[in-house]
């Protein structure tokens, strides 16, 4: 059984692991709606992945005994300057939910400590990712010939 206070924090972070999803999901309609289909298309397989992770948490509260009590999602932006304020935002953003991450680890017991290192190495990736695109923008300009490149090589992300 686990307890009410680490219920209510799980519980907490499955919304802000749907917010992640939500966000990748305006951010892919966001490429779309600039011809940046490669881009779109990475972004949906993030909204994907974080919607993945919402149902482990989910998952897992079910398997302690716990309650999933869904909570409301925040409008996600819409909008961006450029490929490159997008994916600056997107590194960000990952970096916020590794804090939330550790934080939810440090108020953890022991089986959730367990349960949670899969989530720990899944931010490492997701921020070294993002990390890597927003320098790869940064090094190519972030527009013309170089941009359409970076699109074409994360359209051809599988997972």
């Amino acid at each position: 059984m686990i307890s009410n206070t680490l219920q209510d924090t799980i519980n907490d972070q499955i919304k802000h692991e749907l917010n992640s999803a939500y966000l990748y999901l305006s951010m892919s309609a966001y490429c779309q709606a600039v011809s940046l289909p490669g881009f779109a298309h990475w972004m949906r397989l993030q909204y994907g992945e974080e919607v993945e992770h919402a149902m482990k948490l989910f998952d897992y509260l079910a398997d302690r005994e716990g309650r999933v009590t869904l909570q409301a999602l925040e409008q996600p932006l819409a909008d961006f300057k450029s490929a490159l304020e997008m994916m600056q935002y997107t590194l960000g953003h990952e970096r916020k939910v590794t804090g939330l991450i550790n934080q939810l680890v440090k108020e953890s017991d022991t089986a959730a400590q367990v349960f949670l290192h899969w989530f720990i190495e899944e931010q490492v990736e997701e921020e070294k990712n993002a990390s890597q695109i927003v320098e790869k923008l940064r090094m190519a300009g972030g527009e013309g010939a170089a941009l359409l490149l970076m699109d074409r090589e994360l359209g051809a992300r599988a997972k």
